[in-house]
Parts: structure tokens; C-alpha cells; sequence
């Protein structure tokens, strides 16, 4: 199961939390997750287990507004999919930096602060 229950509360959520990530930063799918409340009729173990997924899915569709592009994997990673050469672009005109190995350094660009520590990831 990739949406949780009632989906659009959930994306709501995850919208309203990736808006507020500021440019020039990222945070990854697991962290959004961790910042939400557990949506009603589910449980903290699935969202545990699913939250970086149902958090993709919700940016898969995501409004205008929202700077999806600001939310990478844990890794550091950009995603594979349509988008990645967009997000690149996005992140790279933001001033966000690659290694040559094409991740983003989550000590330096993460976001909050405290996502930077790979053990909050």
C-alpha cells in the first residue's frame, strides 16, 4: 500500500511541511514522514515502514506551489523518474551543490539542522 489512510489529510500535511522547506536546503521522503503525525486509522508501525513512500506518492501529484524538488532520498539522492533532471536544475539554481558522485551532502544542505545527522534519516 503506497497512499496511507485518507490520503488527501496526509498529502495535505506533506504539502504544507515541504512548503516550508527553504531554499537552498533539502530534507528526504523519510524525514517529512517523521514530522507528520501518524494519519488516523493507521499506526505508527506503518508509518514507520511506509511514510517515505506514501510521502513520494503525495509529491508525485503535488499542487504548483509546492517545491517538490526540495526532497530527496536519504542517500542524498535525486530519485530516478521524469523529474530528476528538473529537480537537478531546481536544486542547482538554489545554490544546492552535487558531488561528483551526483549526491547532495546532507550535513551542509539539509534541512532542519537535526536532519542532517544520518541517524535521523
Amino acid at each position: 500500500m503506497y497512499a496511507p489512510p485518507r490520503a488527501p489529510e496526509f498529502n495535505d500535511a506533506v504539502y504544507a511541511l515541504v512548503r516550508s522547506v527553504p531554499a537552498g536546503r533539502v530534507t528526504t521522503y523519510g524525514r517529512v514522514a517523521q514530522q507528520l503525525p501518524t494519519p488516523p486509522h493507521s499506526n505508527p508501525d506503518a508509518q514507520r515502514r511506509l511514510g517515505a513512500r506514501w510521502v513520494g506518492s503525495a509529491l508525485h501529484a503535488c499542487p504548483p506551489d509546492v517545491p517538490w524538488h526540495r526532497v530527496i532520498n536519504a542517500q542524498g539522492r535525486i530519485s530516478f523518474g521524469p523529474g530528476a533532471v528538473q529537480q537537478r536544475a531546481l536544486l542547482s539554481a538554489e545554490g544546492v551543490q552535487f558531488t561528483e558522485a551526483g549526491t547532495v551532502n546532507l550535513q551542509q544542505f539539509g534541512w532542519p539542522a537535526a536532519a542532517a545527522s544520518p541517524q535521523l534519516l
